[in-house]
């Protein structure tokens, strides 16, 4: 789905449905997933996308997941990543999940959106896209000093984001493995 943009407030109590349904949306065509969470376990603020890959490894999700808090993605590897996961899942579709800033009102939001993230913009950092959908989760406001801001991040927040993402990403697996499983059925008469 082309330029498609969803905002969740993480203290929804229909987050996770939200995240699903928003990843549904941006993945039309039923393609296999492969999740890419990026961040570091080194700075609280950051620790987002390393956190939701845990969490998802955790509950035995059926999806390649790159990024954990033992083995992260950091900015320093976001282009090796990014060239593995096109050579090693060529038909698959990428979710790349990672932390941001934004305004007061904005954090807790989660922003689900077709296309790719650019890790690292709240440290002004200059690093490629990556994922073709993306999942930011706004974890703290931008201000001059946002390294410093990320540090004073409440974990409490990060983690009942990070648990809802989490949540949302393993409800959207089992639809497309509902799916997929009931095209492969119609497929051979079943």
């Amino acid at each position: 789905m082309e330029n498609a943009n969803f905002c969740i407030s993480s203290f929804s109590q229909h987050a996770v449905q939200g995240i699903s349904q928003s990843l549904i949306n941006c993945n039309p065509e039923n393609k296999k997933p492969i999740l890419i969470c990026i961040g570091s376990d080194l700075v609280l603020g950051d620790s987002l996308g390393p956190l939701v890959g845990t969490l998802l490894r955790k509950k035995n999700v059926r999806s390649f997941i790159y990024g954990t808090l033992n083995y992260p993605i950091t900015s320093k590897e976001v282009e090796y990543a990014r060239t593995y996961v096109k050579q090693m899942h060529p038909n698959s579709v990428s979710i790349a999940i990672d932390a941001a800033v934004g305004d007061d009102n904005d954090v807790g939001i989660i922003r689900v959106k077709s296309g790719g993230l650019k890790p690292g913009l709240g440290v002004d950092k200059k690093l490629g896209i990556i994922g073709d959908i993306s999942i930011i989760g706004v974890v703290a406001e931008k201000s001059i000093n946002n390294y410093n801001l990320f540090n004073l991040t409440r974990l409490n927040l990060i983690y009942k984001m990070a648990e809802k993402i989490a949540d949302g990403i393993e409800e959207y697996l089992n639809y497309i493995r509902g799916a997929t499983e009931q095209t492969l059925n119609s497929s051979f008469g079943a």
